[in-house]
């Protein structure tokens, strides 16, 4: 099964229904979308040689273009890679390596970038080259390449603490299971409906493309190509029954916009959030100006979007102890999967009792990109280990208590401190550093980085800020250095994160 069959049958069902959308303009039907892709399918087989299993990176900011790039891949059987756009193009360079990529879609910004750290093996084909203004083949729409359920499609690369990325093998099973669990438990989707891309297309937001896709329902890719509070309440009155994916941080400056222009969220169907804490104060305010239009979802790049629900209805302004605990909560485990706390030895462990939350089901991945340790340790006996902590209640919500990895999630997007670390001690003026986060209520949590100097080095944090900004994507520098005489340590000589923490 290939979930490029999804655009294929709807635009044979609904050739006429418009499909792309730039803003509020209508750029391609659903029959112009399909033919799109498969004109671009047929570039990638017959000009540069890609067939099925061959891997396909994208690297740009969203854009409608995204979406068409994204199902030529799958037309010929290939496997997307998804390429977060915010990253340094040396990373993005790293992970085409690693997957083996035999071509990656650029976009004008990230074209040349790329191409300067790219030595050799990557075909590079931005989306403004001529093969994509070529006139489309007319005649029958071609058939996307068979593909077992089996087959990878998504090669999703989520960073480790440990070093380098990992690439979460997801498969077309993978993805279908996702997309029926997001009917079944997020929100009924219709072709009136319409999917706006305020999130990376790259991330959570795209994978929510493919019901939508199913349903030969809209897809809106925001002039500003990004999110753009105004913006998307604009477009959200326009087109009305909007859907979207938002971090937390999102949310919260949604909820400022409506509050300044006196308006309750008008066309905005559903609001879909995860990806990092939403305060409790947060969402209660967010609810008291837009009404029941929220979801949260618990996810990882390893069981995509789908670990646990918290639906519209338990999303209510309440003075009941139980209804507010939930509303705390993440929520309950989708329809697939199977949720549970366990302890150290893999023993499921009581309601109420802290431990780590594994999942099973068919969204799980089928393990790492040519890592088969990583892939073994994270996935043992069906179940994925999340490397969360949680507590579940006697009613099945779960409660996220703490996350195992020291990640830092900042406006939706995962920090890790070893890579922030490696580049800062590369820097000739530091001789230790260590990096947490720190809880901010716009963005989540802040990256900040205590720093000891080399003898006779001064404190400075704008040449620290220039050292990171060249290896590193600019989400990922801190937002504050803190310098000290030393770090703290246990007696091991291990740095004592937990003592930093408290400085703040």
């Amino acid at each position: 099964m290939n979930i490029a069959n999804w655009l294929f049958s709807s635009a044979k069902r609904h050739p006429i229904k418009a499909a792309l959308m730039r803003g509020a303009e209508v750029v391609a039907t659903y029959d112009q979308f399909a033919r799109r892709a498969a004109h671009i399918a047929r570039t990638l087989s017959q000009q540069h040689g890609l067939g099925a299993g061959d891997r396909v990176a994208l690297f740009m900011t969203n854009r409608t273009e995204y979406l068409e790039c994204l199902y030529a891949a799958w037309w010929i059987g290939g496997i997307v890679v998804p390429i977060n756009a915010k990253l340094h193009a040396r990373e993005a360079a790293w992970i085409v390596a690693d997957s083996g990529a035999r071509l990656v879609f650029v976009d004008e910004d990230h074209a040349e970038v790329l191409r300067a750290e790219i030595r050799a093996g990557a075909q590079i084909l931005s989306i403004e080259d001529q093969e994509f203004s070529s006139p489309l083949a007319s005649g029958d729409l071609s058939c996307p390449q068979e593909r077992r359920s089996s087959d990878l499609a998504w090669l999703f690369y989520t960073s480790g603490t440990t070093g380098r990325p990992k690439g979460a093998m997801l498969t077309h099973e993978n993805l279908v299971a996702m997309s029926l669990a997001y009917c079944a438990d997020v929100d009924a989707v219709d072709e009136g409906d319409t999917a706006l891309y305020a999130a990376p297309l790259s991330h959570g937001a795209g994978l929510y493309n493919f019901i939508h896709v199913r349903k030969a329902a809209r897809h809106c890719v925001p002039l500003s190509g990004g999110f753009d509070a105004d913006e998307i309440l604009s477009i959200a009155k326009h087109v009305g029954t909007a859907s979207m994916f938002a971090a937390p941080t999102m949310v919260r400056r949604l909820v400022d916009a409506a509050e300044a222009s006196k308006s309750q969220g008008e066309g905005l169907k559903t609001v879909v959030y995860g990806g990092g804490p939403m305060y409790q104060a947060d969402i209660e305010r967010a609810i008291a100006v837009f009404g029941d239009k929220f979801v949260q979802i618990y996810g990882q790049g390893e069981s995509p979007m789908t670990i646990t629900a918290l639906p519209r209805a338990d999303h209510k302004l309440s003075e009941d102890p139980r209804e507010r605990a939930r509303l705390a909560s993440v929520g309950r485990a989708h329809s697939p999967v199977d949720v549970r706390v366990v302890d150290s030895t893999g023993r499921t462990l009581a309601p109420g009792q802290d431990g780590e939350i594994v999942v099973s089901g068919p969204t799980v991945m089928a393990g790492y990109w040519n890592n088969p340790e990583a892939s073994a340790s994270t996935v043992r006996n069906g179940w994925l280990h999340t490397g969360d902590i949680g507590r579940l209640d006697a009613e099945g919500y779960l409660t996220l208590t703490d996350r195992s990895k020291d990640v830092i999630i900042s406006g939706g997007s995962n920090v890790y401190p070893r890579e922030v670390e490696e580049i800062l001690l590369t820097h000739p003026s530091v001789s230790e550093v260590a990096v947490v986060g720190q809880e901010d209520a716009e963005w989540g949590e802040l990256v900040v980085a205590f720093v000891v100097a080399k003898p006779d080095c001064e404190p400075n944090d704008e040449a620290l800020d220039e050292h990171c900004l060249s290896g590193l994507a600019r989400f990922k520098r801190p937002k504050r250095y803190v310098w000290l005489g030393s770090l703290p340590k246990n007696n091991y000589g291990k740095v004592l994160k937990t003592e930093l923490r408290k400085l703040l």
